[in-house]
């Protein structure tokens, strides 16, 4: 049984798994402050041209999203957010646990416009309301589309015009990045964004979470905000030396291409049938509608998630391809949906 269930089933990249080795038995500062977390932090500050960002480890998405939107929202703020967004349907309340309100929009393809959020503005307008404050976009979204960089400065200039802070989730930045259509750069991040984070769990890392804070008024006592939420490892130095191995070369973008090159080997095999996707195939995650006895056929040797039901005969079902998904397992799948017909 082969999964394409997640991108992080796998542990970690062989070269990670060797730095990390490497340096075990080597003394290291505690709480991030050693000297390979602090060159990670450089890296990663020359990949995305901003040399004044604020960069933070952490262990994981659901913990930059709580530690980022707390730290950044006063008690009677809340946030925009797709109504696919992470914090919306994956993070079990977690963000409301905090204390702040989501404001959820309904879109198709799981990306936000100003038209969506001019419309929370527009209802939340006094105080006896919550005061919109923080726009939740993910790159790529749940849905795996991604985002334009015309899409992104145009939410980044809304954003300014109305005082709203713009956060971007980056669980899979890499494979947005890489994406056949994307014309969004590291500098474009750093440039329409005020807070982001780069994803390595879900991209070769054994765990963590790069947070990349932009706008000032948002790096003041942020590690006071990652010490409360238990998220400042006194073993730090395990999440920098995997960004260091991630980005002192080009591995992590390396690794995001192999995923989206597998997902499109899917992709092609399946459109090539004339079976429709539920949304654009842009990343390593895409979405085919296929007939439900061809489903069930393939969960015989295959894990996936059963994503929406289309109708009595049709269901969509998500796949996910990972930086170590193996062409051949992909072959595989395909020839089952190829042979589907000859059965």
């Amino acid at each position: 049984m082969y999964s394409f269930k997640n991108d992080y089933s796998e542990g970690c990249h062989p070269q990670i798994l060797q730095l990390l080795s490497k340096y075990s038995l080597i003394q290291q500062k505690g709480y991030g402050e050693d000297d390979l977390s602090n060159k990670a932090k450089a890296l990663i500050k020359q990949k995305i041209q901003s040399p004044n960002a604020s960069i933070h480890f952490v262990s994981g998405g659901t913990q930059a999203n709580i530690i980022v939107l707390a730290a950044s929202l006063r008690p009677h703020e809340s946030v925009v957010a797709a109504r696919s967004g992470h914090i919306c349907v994956h993070e079990a309340g977690a963000i409301e646990a905090t204390g702040h309100k989501i404001e959820m929009v309904d879109t198709e393809t799981g990306k936000l416009t100003p038209n969506h959020i001019q419309g929370i503005i527009d209802k939340f307008e006094d105080h006896h309301m919550t005061k919109p404050k923080m726009v939740y976009i993910s790159n790529a979204t749940e849905l795996g589309t991604i985002y334009t960089k015309e899409e992104l400065k145009n939410l980044y200039v809304f954003c300014k015009e109305n005082k709203l802070y713009l956060y971007l989730d980056g669980a899979r930045i890499g494979s947005a990045l890489a994406s056949r259509q994307n014309d969004i750069s590291w500098e474009d991040l750093a440039q329409y964004t005020d807070v982001c984070y780069l994803g390595g769990t879900k991209n070769g890392a054994l765990l963590g979470e790069a947070i990349v804070i932009l706008h000032e008024d948002l790096k003041k006592d942020f590690l006071f905000h990652i010490k409360q939420r238990g998220a400042l490892l006194a073993k730090g130095s395990l999440l920098g030396i995997q960004f260091y191995g991630l980005f002192s070369e080009d591995l992590f973008m390396s690794l995001a291409r192999h995923a989206n090159e597998m997902a499109y080997l899917m992709a092609d095999s399946i459109q090539k049938k004339g079976y429709l996707m539920l949304t654009p195939v842009a990343s390593n995650q895409i979405f085919p509608i296929l007939p439900n006895d061809l489903i069930q056929k393939l969960l015989l040797d295959f894990d996936f998630y059963i994503w929406k039901k289309i109708n009595a005969e049709q269901s969509a079902i998500r796949l996910v391809t990972s930086w170590a998904t193996e062409e051949k397992f992909v072959r595989d799948f395909c020839n089952i949906i190829e042979g589907y017909d000859l059965m």
